[in-house]
């Protein structure tokens, strides 16, 4: 028996070697050359091109209070205990221990309306047991917005609930909701 041989590999590469490609420009324009118009002539229209029709501005807002106001951090109350009221205003109203229109107050008009609509986690529809909150944890990543998250217990089993918080007219204000 006979070993099989064993060639070295082949290093040799082609030698490499440098194109010079002319890189394609466009095309130069001629500018037209500036043309005098002569008193009362008519001067050509350019060609009508279609597109979005230029916005109208609305009129100016007088100065006044209309309309809700940011506020700043030094505006508003602790974070933390309103997230806490907030979140467990809004846990016990979704288990029925507590009438939905309290949450008004607290809550943007949108978040509202999604809150009332009927729909409702699982856990918080079914059952009798109370909704314990865990520690409230905020993060303020803009100056006038809170993020806020918990852990609520249930019946032994644990579920994350989340709020976004806006400080708006010198409150606290819920934008976003999300129970898990």
């Amino acid at each position: 028996m006979t070993a099989p041989s064993r060639t070295a590999p082949s290093t040799t590469h082609p030698a490499l070697r440098l194109a010079v490609v002319a890189t394609p420009q466009p095309p130069l324009e001629e500018r037209p050359a500036l043309r005098l118009v002569q008193p009362g002539a008519t001067v050509p229209r350019p060609a009508h091109r279609p597109g979005p029709r230029p916005r109208t501005l609305a009129a100016p807002v007088p100065d006044g209070d209309f309309g809700p106001v940011w506020s700043a951090r030094s505006d508003l109350p602790g974070a933390a205990e309103t997230g806490r009221a907030l979140l467990t205003t809004t846990l016990e109203a979704l288990t029925g221990r507590r009438p939905l229109t309290q949450l008004r107050p607290f809550t943007a008009a949108g978040l509202y309306a999604a809150l009332t609509s009927g729909r409702r986690p699982g856990w918080c529809a079914e059952g009798s047991a109370p909704v314990i909150l865990g520690r409230v944890r905020v993060c303020e990543p803009v100056d006038g917005v809170a993020e806020i998250s918990a852990v609520a217990h249930r019946a032994g089993r644990a579920h994350a609930v989340a709020a976004r918080l806006e400080g708006i007219d010198g409150r606290w204000r819920c934008t976003a909701l999300q129970i898990g």
